[in-house]
């Protein structure tokens, strides 16, 4: 007979406090660094998909990057929760601890442990104009609703890319993004009026290191 075991301590650490119901985004990146477009950008989709919290999942390392200039896990970890200034904001490496650089692996494993949340996936248009290279992203976008937040001058791309065309008929009136966690994947929205040009490239130097003011 098979016995039933829980999740390790390890594991069980990196998931960040909830209650059964909450409402939750995940804002999956590097945060090499983390900037305040981050913090702007759930602050945004807390208000307009009306979320209870939001969790930083600080990858290792994404497969689809360069990371010969990524930092130390520990230290973008650090840094993410000293930028993110916010009760409702959670800041986890949990892909570390599951040993996983793909969103799919994550979602999935989220969907089994936490059960009783209504997860959105958060991304820039910037995202989902290579959505359709992510690892098994099909299988993503079956497992729960995404939230775009447009970031110009990404959006007509990304509205025209090959993800967001294979998942037209699922697209929700921006009108209807509060109800985005109440719906049964596949179910996105293209979020408009959030305005910043902020990114983690533009703020590291030529050879990869952090400028000086978030060196610290």
């Amino acid at each position: 007979m098979t016995q039933l075991r829980s999740a390790a301590p390890a594991q069980a650490h990196q998931i960040p406090f909830y209650t059964a119901g909450m409402r939750i985004g995940l804002l999956g990146g590097s945060f090499n660094p983390p900037h305040e477009a981050h913090r702007a950008i759930s602050r945004f989709a807390m208000t307009r998909l009306q979320l209870d919290r939001v969790w930083w999942l600080v990858t290792p390392g994404n497969p689809l990057k360069d990371t010969h200039a990524l930092r130390d896990l520990a230290q973008r970890t650090e840094a993410a929760r000293n930028l993110a200034n916010d009760p409702r904001i959670d800041v986890s490496c949990l892909e570390s601890v599951i040993d996983t650089r793909y969103t799919v692996d994550t979602v999935t494993y989220l969907r089994r442990r936490c059960s009783g949340l209504r997860l959105v996936w958060i991304m820039g248009a910037d995202n989902l104009a290579q959505f359709h290279r992510w690892e098994n992203w099909r299988r993503i976008a079956d497992q729960i609703p995404i939230a775009v937040i447009d970031r110009p001058p990404h959006g007509f791309r990304a509205l025209a890319a090959p993800a967001a065309r294979a998942l037209e008929r699922y697209r929700v009136a921006e009108a209807g993004a509060r109800t985005l966690a109440d719906r049964r994947a596949p179910a996105w929205v293209f979020l408009t009026g959030m305005k910043s040009a902020l990114s983690s490239t533009g703020l590291r130097n030529p050879d990869g290191s952090w400028k000086a003011s978030l060196a610290k």
